[in-house]
């Protein structure tokens, strides 16, 4: 350190020369300059070893008698302040991708508008360039077949997620096991529609999304027998172990579309969990199961559905939920009031 700093603050002048050789110890917002052979910068005017960074004036002062250390030191932190931790990543400019589902390739896409930012069309000339700068752009971003099945393969997802409702997290979960599928070369020789499918499906049972075979292959192209295959097949080859599917986890979705009341969630949510105690879920048809506890929960509370109102709910045919609704109301005892 020079010892020609006054305490008035003129300090070193910035130049950080003197602390390149310590290490900083911060303990909260006091902090301690170290070297490795575990000498202590000491302050020239009262001997402390303890510093506090002065963010505002950009000064490193000491803790005890003020003596400016350092100053003119450049604040490398963001402009804003955040008091919590989703206030810092709305407001953070940096860091990781937002979403993993776009290939290695460029992500910028040349809009199709013919207008400049002011809302004017452009010249004939104008419009030429931007037509070659898009062709050498979509050229640029997808060179390699790896990147056009990723392309492909992340609009069906995108299709099929829309219809189905699947949140962000499950989708990048999709587009995470199709990478490894593609790495594999299990895509060739069958439909990206039917892979990306059986992906979706997998995933959804890893994150515990309640989402059927059934209504997955609603919306795609690829027949449910398809999809299977495929689901199987990348099971098989990836080594995946999921788990099995939760009855539980489709009673709040049928709930929300019959329109029914928390307490009729709460009274299904008991049935289901007397009837795993009782080994009755075993081999069973997840969402038929829940079905069948919604439709119970109803005619026990008074809020009562039909049994066609509730397959519709759930995506199973109204035998399921008859023959669930039976098997459970003998198996647990309950007894359903006559209307």
């Amino acid at each position: 350190m020079s010892s020609n700093s006054q305490n008035s603050g003129s300090g070193n002048g910035g130049s950080g020369k003197s602390l390149d050789k310590f290490k900083m110890l911060r303990n909260g917002n006091e902090m301690e300059f170290v070297k490795e052979s575990g000498e202590k910068l000491v302050c020239p005017s009262c001997g402390s070893t303890t510093f506090i960074y002065d963010f505002e004036n950009g000064q490193i002062v000491c803790a005890k008698c003020g003596y400016v250390l350092e100053e003119h030191i450049l604040d490398l932190g963001p402009e804003w302040r955040a008091f919590t931790p989703e206030e810092r990543d709305s407001r953070a400019r940096t860091g990781g991708p937002v979403s993993r589902l776009t290939s290695e390739a460029l992500t910028t896409t040349i809009n199709w508008t013919t207008k400049d930012y002011s809302g004017r069309e452009l010249d004939i000339k104008r419009k030429l360039e931007v037509l070659r700068f898009r062709k050498w752009q979509q050229r640029v971003r997808i060179q390699t077949s790896y990147e056009r099945n990723l392309v492909q393969a992340e609009n069906e997802l995108k299709r099929v997620s829309f219809q189905l409702g699947i949140p962000k997290a499950c989708e990048e979960e999709v587009m995470t096991i199709y990478k490894d599928v593609l790495e594999k070369g299990l895509v060739r020789g069958r439909s990206v529609e039917a892979i990306i499918s059986a992906c979706l499906y997998m995933a959804c049972r890893k994150i515990g999304t309640p989402r059927s075979l059934d209504e997955i292959s609603q919306f795609t192209r690829a027949s449910r027998k398809e999809v299977a295959r495929c689901f199987r097949l990348i099971a098989r080859e990836l080594g995946v172990r999921l788990p099995l599917s939760d009855p539980k986890q489709y009673v709040p979705k049928i709930v929300e579309q019959l329109r029914l009341g928390g307490e009729i969630q709460r009274e299904a949510l008991k049935i289901l969990e007397e009837a795993k105690k009782k080994g009755l879920t075993a081999g069973k048809d997840p969402a038929g199961l829940a079905a069948a506890a919604v439709y119970i929960a109803s005619l026990l509370k008074g809020e009562v559905r039909t049994q066609k109102e509730v397959a519709q709910a759930a995506q199973v045919t109204e035998v399921t939920v008859r023959n669930r609704y039976k098997e459970l109301a003998k198996e647990l005892s309950i007894k359903i009031p006559i209307k």
